[in-house]
Formats: structure tokens, sequence, C-alpha cells
């Protein structure tokens, strides 16, 4: 069972920055960032192929430019780097994980059915 554990959410002003941590237990599949707003539907955010060294990536267009998703496979770690922080991202940012070797259409990198793993979540809010 893979077990991820988020940290690095805090308190910014707007146009900070902020660096989340997913470290995961095992070996994975694509792993995705998604973030919360309570009321609002859960957005996938950023994602990674990590099964592979320079995995593909994906970036939701409100986030593009600002948001880079890495990972540190010696230290089972995906990051998320966020800069040029907008109040508007203010959110609980939950990572998830695909079980490794379970793949499916490019395209639904964004479904949240797709994946079998969900961290407890780390909290960014943005003040302006």
């Amino acid at each position: 069972q893979i077990h991820l554990a988020e940290s690095g959410g805090d308190s910014v002003q707007a146009g900070g920055s902020l660096t989340l941590s997913c470290v995961y237990s095992q070996g994975t599949g694509r792993m995705t960032w998604f973030r919360q707003v309570p009321g609002r539907e859960r957005e996938a955010v950023a994602s990674i192929n990590r099964s592979i060294r320079t995995g593909t990536t994906y970036y939701a267009d409100s986030v593009k430019g600002r948001f880079t998703i890495s990972q540190d496979v010696d230290k089972n770690t995906v990051y998320l780097q966020m800069n040029s922080l907008k109040p508007e991202d203010t959110a609980m940012y939950i990572c998830a994980a695909r079980k490794y070797g379970v793949s499916y259409r490019e395209i639904e990198w964004k479904e949240q059915w797709t994946y079998h793993a969900w961290g407890q979540g780390t909290e960014v809010t943005v003040s302006s």
C-alpha cells in the first residue's frame, strides 16, 4: 500500500513562493498535486510521470508558468515549486499517486478515479 505525506504548506503574501513536498513510501507511477477549496470541486494542479526520471509533466492552465513539479528519486519525494502566488491559490494541496505499472490515457491525468493513494494534504494560504 502506498503511503503519501505532504509538507511545506504555509501562509504567504501574494507574489511569494512556497515549495511543497510529497514523500512516497514505495514505487509509484504518475503522481499529481490536487488542491481543494471548501465548497468547490477538487482541482488537478500539476502532474509528473514518476516512473521515469524525465517524466512527462502536465499543468493546469491556472498555474502554468508559475508552478513547477519535480522529483528526487533518491529521496522518494515529489515537489511542487509555487512562485508568484495569488490569493486564488489558497487551498489544501493534496498529493495523489497511481500504482507503478498502471497507466491510463494521458488526457486522464486530471481524473481523480485513476489514483490509488492520497495524502492528508498541506494547507496553503495566500493573502493579498
